[in-house]
This record gives structure tokens, sequence and C-alpha cells, in this order.
């Protein structure tokens, strides 16, 4: 039986060949689109979006980077094959709206992840506005980080979704350098007279802002 960091380098490796497979369709080289692969990478994603309390940390943070990178293909294979079958964007033919249906559903399995409530049958617009006012609502105090480290962790996946959200997933630090920067800051204002300090991520202008201020 496979470990899950064996069927998550799977999943890697399927995303990789289900782009090159997709490419070849777009490209005439394909009759049909890849289903197969399809399925099975979504397969196994709806089999760890269940799982997610049984699995480490890293892992779910992996899982969680996957599926981000796997949502946005999708959408860019639900718009190209809008354009291959000649359709209005809100007239889609059986494959499109397949492909439309798969690509809610992942990002349903993300919603999942990230604790946020699904988007539903929102508008593009309306899941922006439920993105920003998420990142914006959320907050957490710390006393002692070296003793929160749960708490550490849940504030770095916070700050991993809303970078994935803008594109700047690229420039994250690591775990260890943000827990040593919580340590590091907390430290600071504590020094200062402060008991707790709230740290908030928040995304303003399509960038992403991490702030720390003392607590009431």
């Amino acid at each position: 039986m496979s470990t899950v960091d064996e069927d998550l380098n799977q999943v890697e490796r399927d995303i990789r060949t289900l782009k090159i497979e997709y490419e070849q369709f777009f490209g005439g080289g394909r009759p049909r689109a890849p289903a197969d692969t399809q399925w099975r990478v979504e397969s196994m994603m709806r089999r760890y979006n269940e799982r997610t309390a049984e699995i480490s940390f890293a892992q779910r943070f992996r899982f969680n980077n996957l599926a981000q990178t796997y949502a946005k293909y999708v959408d860019m294979w639900r718009k190209k094959t809008l354009a291959k079958e000649g359709v209005q964007q809100h007239h889609f033919g059986s494959a499109a709206k397949a492909i439309e249906a798969e690509r809610a559903r992942i990002a349903a399995a993300v919603a999942g992840l990230r604790g946020e409530a699904p988007a539903g049958d929102s508008s593009p617009e309306e899941r922006a506005s439920e993105i920003r006012e998420t990142a914006e609502a959320f907050a957490m105090s710390f006393s002692d980080p070296e003793q929160e480290k749960e708490k550490v962790e849940q504030l770095y996946e916070k700050l991993i979704s809303a970078r994935s959200q803008t594109g700047e997933a690229s420039g994250a630090p690591t775990l260890n350098a943000f827990e040593r920067f919580v340590r590091k800051k907390t430290g600071e204002l504590k020094n200062q007279g402060a008991q707790e300090v709230e740290y908030s991520v928040s995304i303003e202008a399509g960038r992403v802002k991490l702030r720390a201020r003392v607590s009431a």
C-alpha cells in the first residue's frame, strides 16, 4: 500500500502529465480531452480532501498547493475548451460543462482545506469579495509563540493560502522562517509592554498584508 507522500508524488506527476495531454488536445494531437488522467487526479484529491485531519501539516500544506495548482489549470482548460468549441461563456458544450463541474468540486475542496464555506454558485466578483472578506477578517493573538506552535501553523496556512490567491506563493517564507519571525516580532512588542500581539492576514489591492499589533 502506498504512503501519503508517494500518493502526493503521483498526483504531482499526474498533473504534469495532464497538462501535456491537454496541450496535445488543444493543439489537435489528441481527438478527446484526457478524461482518464483527469479522473485519476480528481479521485486522489477527493480521497485526501476527506483525510486532511489524518495527515501531517507538511503533507496537508503540500496537498493544498497541489489543489491550488490543479484548480488554476482546470479553469484555464475550461476557457480553452469554450474557445475550441466556439461557444459563448455562458452557453457551455457538454465537455465544458463537465470540466466546469469538476472545477467547482475542486474549488470546494480547496475551500474546505482553508476552513471556508464553498463559493457555491456565486459570480467571480462575489467569490473575489468573499476571499477578501475572509482574509481581512482573519486574525490571531499570541502571548508565547514558542508554546503556541499549532496557532503559528494556522496563521502560516492562512498566509500561504492568501499568497496563493494573489499569485505570490513563489516568494513565501518557509514555516521555520515564519516561526522565527513571529517569535522575534512578538518578543519585541512584549518588551515594549504588550501582553499579547495580534497578527492579521489581509489582501489589499491584490497584495497580501501581514500585520502585527498590540492586542487591545
